[in-house]
């Protein structure tokens, strides 16, 4: 009987049997539920709201100096203000218990206290806009424009005034927090820079020192040493021209001076009386071989004769003067005064001589400068490998150096500004909107609530009881579980009736007959076949 099909009204003639056992449970649990509020603690619940300000100065002009999530914020704040050594100073100025009792109330406060965000329709439309999905969250595009503080104890007076206390305790930390924040990232930030300056410092005394020693030879003076080795070859060959056209010069002058003295001292010794009758005596040698050998007529002959007439006459001339008084001590003065003064064309070659000379040596001394330098720059070039690896790594200590000295001052000057908007309050605020109001009814428990708690219980417990007593119970009460017990076609089916129904029905007893596997006869209301 127990495997066969159910169908719908199986089902209603069972609620119908057990109404009664799910009806009682129902009706009498929401009243427990109801008296059972009463013998449990009220609870009541203050609530506050703060309202959180974005920071007035535009992110773009003054970068704000926290930037870390705005719950996790709330929820530092609120775990720093439940510390025993905030609430302790907060507990006795409210005078809310007497002092063997302030540890139990910390504790209650440490878990009946919590910190919810509000979120309004405005906030969510932000939320879920494309704008604000596609960018990067920070603390100055969140969309919570505050939270509320809940705070729930026994005594509705005193869960008011812990809970506006609360919240004067997160805004102040929070600002307190703030200022704090911004002023040790200010200092930590200039500590840093202090150490990024000794280190520039060093690596502009490294570097320094690295370019005094190899002055010339880095990999910045290739150029300038190439030009100056093309300068230094021009000035070297222009030097050498200049020394050759010296030397020749002089060389020529020289020569000039050797014909004019030369001529000058011949014509002293040609007024001589002795050097005349010598010359006579060559030119009248002369004069007689050429008359061997040409006419009168010959050019030749008639110079020799001029030149011999010349000579005599000068002869003549020298003879009739020393024949003078004082003709000899004359003469003796003033050979020596012709011996002593120079005609002034050689005066003037010994002048270009010495000139010359001077030129030769200032051209000599500078070729030799120059193929000394020449030589200096060109071992300058041929710089050496290890010293340019050396030159590129204090090149580049150096500049990274200058690098992060130069970002560490850029972000301590956005610190500084940061920490100024904070000090002038120009940054994030809490403002609390709305202060905790004194609870008219317990938050706990709700009695309606209770009650309908109740109610459900008890139907569901009613429920239990009737689908228990329901597949505990074997009677046969329909054809079909006649049917299924028996194994056999029901052909028949006759409602027992008790000996009073039968003569109340027709007043003649009858008999009925039944197939049973035992002797025992049906119950009250079972078909049975015959």
């Amino acid at each position: 009987m127990e495997n066969r099909e159910l169908t719908m009204d199986d089902y209603l003639a069972m609620l119908r049997r057990r109404l009664k056992v799910i009806l009682i449970p129902t009706l009498i649990a929401p009243l427990g539920g109801f008296l059972a509020s009463y013998a449990l603690t009220p609870r009541y619940t203050s609530t506050s709201t703060v309202l959180v300000e974005g920071q007035k100065v535009p992110d773009n002009y003054v970068t704000p100096v926290i930037t870390s999530d705005f719950a996790q914020r709330v929820q530092t704040l609120s775990q720093e203000i439940l510390s025993p050594s905030i609430l302790r100073p907060m507990i006795h100025s409210l005078s809310l218990v007497p002092a063997d009792q302030e540890g139990k109330l910390i504790g209650n406060i440490e878990q009946n206290m919590q910190v919810q965000p509000v979120i309004t329709s405005m906030s969510q439309a932000v939320d879920q806009s494309p704008a604000a999905k596609s960018k990067k969250p920070s603390a100055g595009n969140e969309p919570v424009p505050g939270f509320n503080v809940v705070y729930t104890d026994s005594d509705g007076v005193r869960s008011q005034k812990i809970c506006n206390a609360l919240t004067s305790l997160i805004v102040d930390q929070n600002l307190k927090a703030r200022s704090e924040i911004a002023t040790s990232t200010t200092e930590f930030l200039t500590r840093q820079l202090d150490d990024a300056k000794r280190t520039v410092d060093e690596q502009d005394a490294k570097l320094a020192a690295f370019k005094k020693q190899y002055m010339g030879q880095l990999p910045t003076d290739i150029d300038n040493n190439m030009r100056m080795l093309m300068s230094l070859n021009t000035q070297l060959d222009a030097t050498t021209q200049t020394l050759g056209r010296a030397q020749q010069d002089m060389t020529y002058t020289e020569s000039m001076l050797a014909q004019q003295i030369a001529a000058w001292k011949s014509s002293l010794s040609s007024q001589n009386p002795q050097t005349l009758q010598q010359e006579l005596a060559q030119l009248q040698a002369q004069l007689l071989q050429l008359q061997a050998r040409y006419t009168d007529d010959h050019p030749d002959v008639i110079k020799t004769k001029a030149d011999i007439a010349e000579v005599e006459k000068k002869l003549k001339e020298v003879n009739t003067a020393a024949a003078a008084e004082s003709t000899s001590a004359s003469d003796k003065a003033a050979s020596s005064t012709a011996d002593s003064a120079e005609p002034p064309e050689i005066r003037q070659l010994r002048l270009q001589i010495h000139q010359y000379h001077d030129v030769i040596d200032q051209a000599t001394s500078d070729q030799k400068r120059l193929q000394a330098a020449i030589t200096r720059y060109e071992g300058y070039t041929a710089m050496s490998p290890s010293i340019e690896e050396e030159y590129k790594v204090l090149t580049r200590d150096n500049d990274n150096a200058q690098a992060f000295y130069k970002d560490l001052l850029a972000k301590r000057s956005s610190a500084e500004l940061g920490t100024s908007m904070e000090n002038a309050q120009e940054g994030e605020q809490m403002h609390i909107v709305a202060t905790a109001g004194a609870p008219d009814s317990p938050s706990f428990p709700v009695r309606p609530l209770l009650a309908a708690g109740g109610l459900g219980v008890g139907l569901a417990l009613g429920a239990l009881i009737g689908i228990i007593l329901e597949f505990s119970d074997k009677s046969i009460r329909t054809e079909k579980d006649a049917a299924a017990v028996m194994d056999l076609p029901l052909l028949i089916s006759v409602p027992w009736l008790t000996p009073d129904e039968a003569v109340a029905g027709n007043g003649n007893g009858r008999r009925r007959f039944w197939r049973r596997d035992d002797s025992t006869p049906p119950k009250e209301h079972e078909h049975v076949g015959v």
